[in-house]
């Protein structure tokens, strides 16, 4: 009895020694399964690499051509110094632009969104693509490009060449001239079959007498065919029968509307609720608007043709994992657009299981080292 008052009984589960390496099990149980991850990457992981290079390429010798000609930068709108950012106001400004949306398209990891959203699309190569671009986002437009020659997709495109406030609006630095030299620098494989002045009804309405001329005189330096008519659905029509002179319009794998070009969304249909990315001709069903003019896009949309609609950038990015409006620009292949990190939920089981059942075993073992104690020393307790 002394013996037993000297040494009392103390059950395995109210040990220190016990509770400590339990905790210690518990730590090293929950830092493997915070540390073993497991990596999801993009099936079209290879092409959003190829796609945002080249387009970092194609902005490299936009930028380099543009200090050539001892171009001043403008560090407090051109943060990343891209040398590709606009000025608020020229004579060839149609309207307003959001800088920040301009900055998010001038990342080369956009056009890796766009070979996402190509994919989506189920294109292949050597599909055959519509493209209708404006000046105002020369970073989307390079982005759809850059994509296309990723994949081996091959574009006809058509161009407004008025731009909004941050866009391609410098007067001797406009998206044609933009084109031209990644075309001669073999970074797209095409340069636009036709070009408006763009702008209100696609004729530079708002546009001064001067800025229209500009535009004009731009458009035939390149010797690129001038849409140039009275009316804006006339104007939609033309870029109609250019598509339509290089294939028919039903046999075009996609058409792509990049910005908010009048001649290619038109009036027919409310655009605030047109969702930007994927676009299929259910999407524009029920936002239609009576007597509106539809739009190139539309029209491709109404010949089951399915469409992407690169506008709103802010919620077009936010599937995507890629930040608005970056500053620096984040490194090529890094984030959730290329791959997914998550916890490996096969580890994080076992884990759990080893501590449970740990846990468990010390307390069976616990309860019939307690039951022992009562039957040896204090029997009348278990009545």
């Amino acid at each position: 009895m002394n013996n037993y008052k000297k040494q009392p009984f103390i059950p395995a589960i109210q040990k220190t020694s016990t509770l400590v390496m339990l905790s210690i099990l518990a730590i090293v149980c929950f830092l493997i399964a915070i540390n073993i991850k497991t990596v999801d990457v993009s099936p079209s992981y290879e092409q959003k690499i190829k796609a945002a290079k080249l387009m970092e390429q194609a902005m490299l010798v936009l930028k380099e051509h543009r200090m050539e000609k001892s171009i001043f930068i403008d560090i407090e709108n051109d943060p990343n110094e891209t040398g590709l950012v606009g000025s608020p106001f020229s004579l060839i400004t149609t309207d307003e632009g959001d800088l920040d949306s301009k900055l998010t398209t001038l990342d080369p990891n956009f056009s890796a969104v766009v070979v996402d959203l190509m994919y989506q699309l189920h294109l292949q190569a050597g599909d055959t693509v519509a493209v209708l671009m404006t000046g105002s986002m020369p970073g989307a437009n390079i982005a759809v490009l850059a994509a296309c020659k990723a994949l081996d997709i091959y574009p006809i495109t058509i161009t407004s060449i008025g731009a909004s406030q941050w866009g391609a609006n410098q007067i001797d630095f406009t998206w044609l001239d933009m084109e031209s030299i990644l075309h001669n620098n073999d970074l797209i494989q095409n340069r636009s079959i036709a070009a408006s002045i763009g702008g209100r009804n696609d004729m530079g309405r708002l546009l001064s007498v001067s800025g229209r001329k500009i535009i004009t005189e731009n458009i035939n330096k390149h010797e690129v065919p001038l849409i140039k008519e009275e009316r804006l659905a006339n104007n939609i029509k033309n870029r109609m029968n250019y598509f339509s002179g290089i294939r028919p319009i039903p046999s075009y794998d996609a058409v792509i509307n990049v910005g908010g070009g009048v001649a290619s969304l038109g009036t027919s249909f409310n655009l605030k609720l047109l969702p930007p990315g994927v676009v299929l001709r259910s999407s524009i069903q029920n936002i239609g608007r009576p007597g509106g003019i539809e739009g190139a896009f539309t029209k491709f949309l109404n010949y089951d043709v399915p469409g992407l609609h690169i506008l709103n950038i802010r919620p077009l990015i936010a599937d995507f994992k890629i930040p608005f409006a970056p500053i620096p620009v984040p490194e090529i292949g890094s984030g959730g657009l290329y791959a997914n990190e998550h916890y490996n939920v096969w580890v994080a089981g076992l884990c759990l299981l080893i501590v449970s059942s740990s846990v468990l075993a010390v307390g069976i073992q616990s309860k019939r080292k307690i039951k022992e104690h009562l039957i040896r020393h204090e029997p009348d307790s278990l009545l």
